[in-house]
């Protein structure tokens, strides 16, 4: 079932809709949705590389407004349907997890789940549940996402084609690991400073 929906995001990129479709799915996937917008931003941006930063502010402000959802549905409607979705996605056993994170993490926490792999939507819903501040989520949100998406629209323009292959192989290794050097890189400045 997955791998139809995947298919079937991908076949958005043949449609003059593609745009639009971007938006949506970066807004579902940032709070409900299974399939992470990257596919349909790398298939969009191969097909038409002068367009990469276009496609990469629309799959930003989508993710970003999708976070915003996320939020809401944590904060309000946790008991309801946040849990749902929580479950749904096997991720009870985390949820302790996660609100240990935000206790002493904040904005770090969501800014990490927003730039990697890690699940954005948990992350999303649970800043609601845990009543983080959401200037502090909404800037942490805003920053991680349109990072992630446009350095895949910069990387697809500038080397094209080409580099789509290198991107859906090593992009969750790729995206940890500037995590790492972004952290160390604040661990160094705080000891030299």
């Amino acid at each position: 079932m997955l791998r139809r929906l995947y298919h079937w995001v991908l076949h958005w990129a043949k449609t003059p809709y593609g745009t639009w479709a971007l938006f949506i799915l970066a807004f579902c996937e940032s709070s409900f949705f299974p399939v992470p917008p990257d596919v349909l931003l790398i298939a969009l941006a191969v097909a038409l590389p002068e367009k990469s930063f276009r496609y990469a502010l629309a799959c930003s402000c989508g993710s970003i407004l999708g976070g915003c959802l996320g939020y809401l549905i944590g904060w309000q409607f946790m008991v309801t349907v946040g849990d749902a979705i929580i479950r749904f996605y096997g991720f009870l056993d985390k949820y302790e997890y996660i609100r240990q994170l935000y206790l002493q993490y904040d904005a770090w926490a969501v800014g990490i789940a927003g730039f990697t792999p890690i699940p954005y939507k948990v992350f999303t819903i649970t800043a609601g549940a845990f009543r983080i501040d959401f200037v502090v989520f909404l800037i942490a949100s805003a920053v991680s996402r349109s990072a992630r998406f446009f350095l895949l629209g910069s990387l697809i323009y500038a080397f094209g084609p080409r580099i789509r292959s290198f991107i859906e192989q090593y992009f969750n290794a790729l995206a940890v690991a500037f995590v790492i050097l972004l952290i160390l890189g604040f661990v160094v400045i705080k000891y030299i400073i």
